[in-house]
């Protein structure tokens, strides 16, 4: 049987996991939180690796103890690698977790979290009931917490297993919020569907900003154009007076006004979008739609060719967790990190009484 992997500690674990699985990856909490070092330590203790014909079950993670994280002779990892699944181990000092963490162990850290992005492997032989170990580290993820592996090394290392193992699409979010992190002090240059150019302060705002303009706009829309842009501290990056006179709109920099305005002019009748750019706070909230429909309102504008939308880097970051309980009704959110989709926030009075929505 495959040696044990070299001995590594919770810490070393912990340390090195955001470093992996940096922001963009789905479910990236599930990745990097405690828990997730736990088990990833356990897998290594235990030797569930690829290859190896051990495997590691939700149950090596929750009657772990720091005394027996311990032990790291191959002979006290191999006995509790069997005693605890057979019911015939004592593990000295106090559990890591209770019995019930089993369910979060399992389906989010593993199935949600480590298997999902490639670094785990489940066997596929097992009926779904059966209660023996099914799970294994990948063996080019295990390497990366060799105690030996450090520096430039550990660096290289980590880059291959991320450009080798994870989704293309899990490398496209990695990318986008990296390019986003990596912004540096010369602003941000936002190209207009006219290809006329306009720089930007440098900060995530702007980079959103630059997505909603350069991304969602030619995406979503048939001929869009940019009425409206503004940046942090009200200052105003460019406004098109005149097209917005024209179509009825009438512009005031005034603090109902959102971050950006766009006209779709394709339709028969132009489609008005409002768009809040969201790094920390500031959605469309219910608030906020109210005050943009009174503006559109003395306008003449037809609510139904008025819509509003919430423009974030990525699911992942504070911005999203913090304002999507406030996201007004009606309205609609976009993730520069996933820019195929949107999400719509369906009012019930717009479908017929027990109709679902498509």
């Amino acid at each position: 049987m495959p040696d044990f992997p070299p001995y590594a500690t919770k810490a070393i674990i912990a340390e090195r996991l955001p470093i992996i699985f940096p922001d963009g990856i789905d479910n990236r909490i599930y990745c990097t939180r405690d828990m997730a070092a736990s088990t990833v330590f356990a897998m290594i203790y235990v030797g569930a690796v690829e290859g190896a014909g051990r495997y590691l079950g939700p149950v090596h993670v929750y009657r772990m103890s720091n005394e027996q994280a311990a032990m790291a002779t191959v002979e006290a990892r191999q006995a509790y690698a069997n005693g605890v699944v057979r019911g015939q181990y004592v593990v000295p000092g106090t559990r890591w977790y209770a019995d019930n963490s089993r369910e979060p162990i399992r389906d989010e850290t593993l199935r949600e979290g480590l298997v999902a992005v490639g670094a785990v492997l489940a066997r596929t032989d097992l009926p779904t009931t059966s209660g023996r170990p099914r799970y294994a580290l990948k063996g080019s993820f295990a390497k990366l917490f060799d105690p030996a592996l450090d520096g430039e090394e550990l660096e290289r290392a980590i880059v291959d297993f991320q450009k080798t193992s994870l989704s293309r699409s899990a490398l496209a979010r990695v990318s986008i919020m990296l390019s986003g992190a990596a912004a540096g002090g010369d602003g941000v240059q936002v190209t207009f569907p006219n290809r006329e150019t306009r720089q930007m302060a440098p900060g995530p705002s702007s980079l959103i900003s630059r997505a909603v303009v350069e991304v969602f706009a030619p995406r979503f829309m048939a001929n869009p154009v940019v009425l409206w842009l503004s940046e942090s501290g009200n200052k105003v990056v460019a406004r098109d007076d005149k097209l917005a006179a024209r179509i009825g709109l009438k512009i005031e920099a005034d603090k109902n006004l959102p971050d950006l305005i766009l006209a779709d002019l394709g339709p028969a009748d132009p489609i008005l979008l409002f768009v809040e750019v969201v790094a920390t706070d500031g959605a469309v909230s219910d608030r906020r739609k109210v005050a943009i429909l009174e503006l559109t309102d003395a306008a003449g504008f037809d609510r139904k060719h008025i819509k509003f939308l919430s423009a974030y880097q990525d699911r992942g970051t504070g911005g999203f967790k913090k304002t999507v309980q406030s996201l007004a009704w009606g309205s609609m959110a976009w993730f520069a990190s996933e820019p195929h989709h949107i999400i719509t926030l369906h009012d019930a009075t717009e479908f017929p009484t027990r109709a679902m929505p498509d």
